[in-house]
């Protein structure tokens, strides 16, 4: 009998957030806006005015930014249908860095800073989180960006449970050429990737 080859899976192609994509992420965050009313608005926010703005608060605040730009991340689709997210901007433009210590800022190098990684369920474990970290290197590179950083998680033993790798896995930035530079945490390796300059 002829062993069937592994199932294709096709490569999303990935895209800044404007207007016109709007709807598309609020499908793919759905109504519990990704996790817990978050609406990608944690690391952009005082932790009171996130915590307040939960469910509609935080959506109100993310289609803003979407309207007023520029994007604030990129969505990946399988066809037609948007099934991941990746947000990241210039460092100085997300407040929950300046005060964390896992992810503090490692040198005076001007960097920009992937915040969120999420995938929608029933496409997890299928390559999107790495089409996307890619798309956003290229992405920044192209908006001038020198430097990509993250702060990804990684398990000590076992799996991270879903709720807790919004920041991605290591595994997915090592994947992508992204290398540790510092690590505060047993499970938060701080890792960059070089990206130069267009030419």
């Amino acid at each position: 009998m002829r062993r069937r080859g592994p199932e294709s899976v096709p490569v999303p192609v990935c895209r800044p957030v404007d207007p016109d994509r709007w709807d598309d992420l609020v499908r793919l965050f759905g109504s519990n806006g990704a996790c817990a009313g978050c609406w990608c608005m944690f690391p952009r926010l005082p932790r009171r005015a996130w915590e307040k703005g939960k469910g509609s608060g935080n959506k109100r605040a993310l289609k803003r930014l979407v309207e007023s730009g520029p994007p604030p991340g990129l969505i990946a689709y399988e066809g037609k249908t948007p099934v991941g997210w990746i947000s990241l901007g210039p460092r100085e433009t997300f407040p929950i860095l300046a005060r964390s210590r896992v992810a503090k800022r490692p040198d005076d190098r001007p960097a920009w800073h992937v915040v969120c990684l999420f995938v929608a369920k029933e496409r997890r474990r299928r390559g999107v989180s790495a089409a996307l970290i890619e798309a956003a290197a290229r992405w920044a590179k192209r908006q001038g960006a020198r430097l990509l950083d993250a702060c990804p998680v990684e398990a000590r033993k076992g799996r991270i449970p879903d709720a807790f790798a919004w920041h991605g896995l290591a595994s997915a930035f090592r994947s992508c050429g992204f290398v540790e530079i510092a690590r505060r945490s047993p499970t938060r390796p701080y890792v960059r990737r070089e990206l130069g300059v267009e030419p």
